[in-house]
């Protein structure tokens, strides 16, 4: 009997899973470092969506890059960016191919499934973020302060 009931609740947990997976309509879609360099290389801009102030401390080396908070630093803690999609609308088309990026790709993964549930069709989430890319030794750049304006996307 304990062995039926196992199985039942794991498939009761496994459609639930399925369900909340399958909710935005869209899957995202997580890249490595080098998957995520070979997008950028052929054309996808690069949304960094880490703090401003982790955006001047390094970013990726890209050609089409700006920076957009997902989530900001309060008092209490991290809290989402309330006009985050209102941001990148300005900014960007639905048919855009992006890279969303942070620090590992964590806050990218729920960046890009917002986005994906806002309607964007070509957005990949950096899984490993600014800390893979580092640790390949890739290009990083450094500015004074963040990039927040359309460039060549």
């Amino acid at each position: 009997m304990g062995v039926s009931r196992n199985w039942v609740m794991f498939l009761r947990g496994l459609f639930l899973l399925l369900l909340i997976s399958r909710s935005s309509g869209a899957e995202v879609i997580t890249v490595d470092v080098r998957a995520a360099k070979n997008l950028l290389e052929s054309g996808y801009g690069y949304l960094d969506v880490r703090t401003a102030e982790e955006f001047k401390e390094g970013h990726v080396d890209a050609a089409k890059i700006f920076n957009i908070p997902y989530m900001f630093n309060t008092p209490e803690g991290r809290v989402k960016n309330p006009d985050f999609l209102k941001k990148v609308r300005s900014l960007c088309k639905e048919e855009d191919r992006l890279v969303v990026g942070c620090q590992s790709g964590a806050r990218s993964l729920h960046a890009t499934a917002d986005l994906l549930g806002a309607g964007f069709k070509h957005v990949s989430n950096f899984g490993g973020g600014h800390m893979a890319w580092v640790q390949n030794g890739l290009k990083v750049k450094a500015h004074e302060k963040p990039a927040d304006h359309r460039s060549d996307l």
